[in-house]
């Protein structure tokens, strides 16, 4: 699939080229423009929504944004439209950062409200603006100017409208395929698996709605000189819902999928309002109708939008023509990545002093005490209700706590970690797997394991974007993509590392969840019920593993309800019950304690 997409840049940009001198309908270059125009701007809400899984309707007023700066400084003021565009594209940032850092907190039903609040609101503000011509607009936009040329007719416009929609493809894709990337991809498979692995969610969302913002905006400005007029009626709700509707058509996920869709929803809009007034024997927008029930269709039966189905089918007419897609290759003499020392060998590592953990009125868990140690394998098991997953997220920063103290070892000494968040606690050395695998299926298993080593890699989040959008940041690139194989070397999945992670059986999903972990080079591992739903044989190989990594000097603390698991494998065991501690000691220890036997075992022998 890679190979095909990179054949399919340079057929574009050889159509780009040819189309316009070719002697077709001034009607066929109108459309082409319009299709451009429009996947620019579901381009950014495939990244945003599509890869981030964020909703946003109100993308066209961000179009709106780039049109009336540079029409404004155009027809008012007399600069230049590429003065224009650095004027749309710096107020668009700003408000884009503005409105972003309120609504990218929302979350389910509010985010898209959201959305079209401040899509209305600037909607109205375009309408009422006496400086901008109110619901009149503006007229005498000049027309761009480019080496000496005078673009000033759709033909003129159209291979810098499908230049700019390349290069934002290839940039967009470039971000995708890169450290950053794997964080925004992260995004979709939930906040608290992408924190966990050290990825600052909130700031992440920012920077994609800004992106997704400024590419609105260019497009805008496109518009604004492609027409040479500007009103605020393509900048209102329905305009956003129609490109975010495109996106979906085309494959929200999918970055080519901005194209598919623009194009099929552009041309079907243009033939429904030729023939459905026939049909009707009445003018209105009826294509709206269409595109709803569509919608519904699409939802039920081809919810990745068309995009995927494309690529399926152009994959097998091509298969004999292309090279073969070995996927994200490793290349030879990457930069071994630092690691952390480790502690010696039974140095206290995580102290917990008395924590407790209040919901309301329910005390989750009470007055917990016990120490874990550097090359110890630690079961924490009670029946259900106990608090296991309760202490378990206390640990990991998932909730913070209501009093007492968690203590982890970092550079030399125990220092508190109780109310630290998760991504700050991965950078301790704390690395985790999930009592629910979450991974990201449509990933490969090397690029998975690689989101893993998002903090092994300093920059700041703003430029790292753009380094990795202008591909200077190879080197680094490859160092973690180097280290997320050697970790499956490691764990045993190296074999499958360029398959999907949602293709794996659960026993090697849970293995891979393992060595993402590590990835984060940890001193200390927190297991969830890695061993439910494994097989008898797949037990016996996590645990040879585990055993593995605590002979490596790693020290383990795991949550498990498989008993006979628990105690061939691990050294020491800590028994709660209703949230409180009543047991603690060696496993043949706590097997026979009689609290033990009554609550939880059962009596084994």
């Amino acid at each position: 699939m890679k190979t095909l997409i990179q054949h399919g840049k340079w057929v574009l940009l050889v159509l780009i080229l040819l189309f316009p001198l070719m002697p077709v309908p001034e009607f066929w270059i109108t459309l082409a423009n319009y299709i451009g125009l429009y996947a620019i701007v579901a381009l950014g809400l495939v990244l945003l929504t599509g890869v981030g899984g964020m909703t946003s309707f109100g993308q066209a007023a961000f179009v709106g944004l780039g049109a009336y700066s540079s029409a404004y400084l155009c027809t008012a003021l007399g600069y230049s439209p590429w003065l224009g565009l650095l004027a749309g594209l710096v107020l668009t940032m700003v408000a884009a950062f503005a409105i972003g850092m309120i609504t990218m907190r929302l979350s389910g039903h509010y985010l898209p409200l959201g959305t079209i609040a401040w899509g209305l609101s600037l909607f109205f503000l375009f309408g009422n603006m006496e400086i901008l011509g109110k619901y009149d607009g503006l007229n005498g936009i000049p027309a761009i100017t480019l080496a000496g040329f005078k673009l000033d007719s759709g033909r003129s416009m159209f291979a810098l409208i499908w230049v700019i929609l390349l290069l934002a493809i290839i940039a967009i894709q470039n971000l995708l395929q890169s450290r950053p990337g794997r964080a925004i991809r992260a995004l979709k498979g939930g906040g608290v698996m992408a924190e966990a692995m050290g990825v600052n969610t909130a700031r992440m969302k920012v920077i994609i709605f800004v992106i997704a913002a400024m590419l609105a905006s260019i497009s805008g400005w496109l518009y604004a000189h492609l027409q040479r007029a500007v009103n605020p009626t393509p900048f209102g709700l329905n305009q956003g819902i129609e490109y975010l509707f495109m996106a979906v058509v085309g494959g929200a996920g999918h970055v080519w999928g901005a194209l598919l869709g623009s194009a099929l929803l552009t041309l079907l809009k243009d033939k429904l309002q030729s023939i459905l007034p026939v049909l009707l024997g009445a003018n209105g927008n009826f294509e709206v109708i269409v595109f709803g029930v569509l919608l519904i269709l699409l939802l039920q039966r081809a919810r990745d939008g068309v995009w995927p189905y494309l690529a399926r089918w152009t994959r097998r007419i091509f298969a004999a023509w292309l090279p073969e897609d070995k996927g994200i290759q490793v290349k030879p003499g990457a930069a071994v990545l630092n690691t952390r020392t480790k502690p010696a060998i039974d140095t206290v590592i995580l102290e917990i002093d008395k924590a407790r953990k209040q919901f309301g009125g329910l005390v989750a868990v009470n007055d917990m005490q016990f120490t874990v140690s550097a090359g110890q394998i630690v079961g924490l098991i009670g029946p259900n209700g106990a608090g296991k997953s309760t202490m378990f997220n206390l640990v990991t920063g998932v909730l913070p706590l209501s009093g007492g103290a968690i203590r982890f070892y970092s550079e030399g000494q125990l220092r508190d970690i109780g109310n630290l968040p998760s991504r700050e606690i991965v950078k301790l050395g704390i690395g985790r797997s999930f009592q629910h695998v979450r991974l990201l299926a449509s990933m490969s298993v090397l690029e998975n394991v690689a989101i893993g080593a998002h903090l092994r890699a300093k920059g700041g989040d703003v430029m790292e974007v753009m380094s990795s959008i202008l591909r200077r940041d190879s080197k680094i690139e490859n160092s973690l993509l180097a280290e997320a194989q050697r970790q499956l070397e490691r764990v045993g999945l190296s074999h499958l590392m360029q398959e999907e992670a949602g293709s794996l059986a659960l026993g090697q999903q849970r293995i891979l969840e393992i060595a993402r972990a590590l990835c984060c080079d940890p001193t200390l591992l927190l297991l969830d019920e890695p061993a439910a739903g494994l097989r008898y044989k797949e037990k016996q190989e996590l645990a040879e593993l585990l055993r593995k990594l605590r002979d490596e000097g790693m020290s383990i603390l795991l949550v498990e309800h498989d008993m006979d698991f628990v105690m061939n494998l691990t050294d020491h065991l800590v028994v709660m019950e209703f949230g409180t501690k009543i047991a603690e000691g060696l496993p043949q220890e706590v097997q026979q304690h009689p609290a033990v036997l009554e609550a939880y075992l059962g009596g084994i022998d």
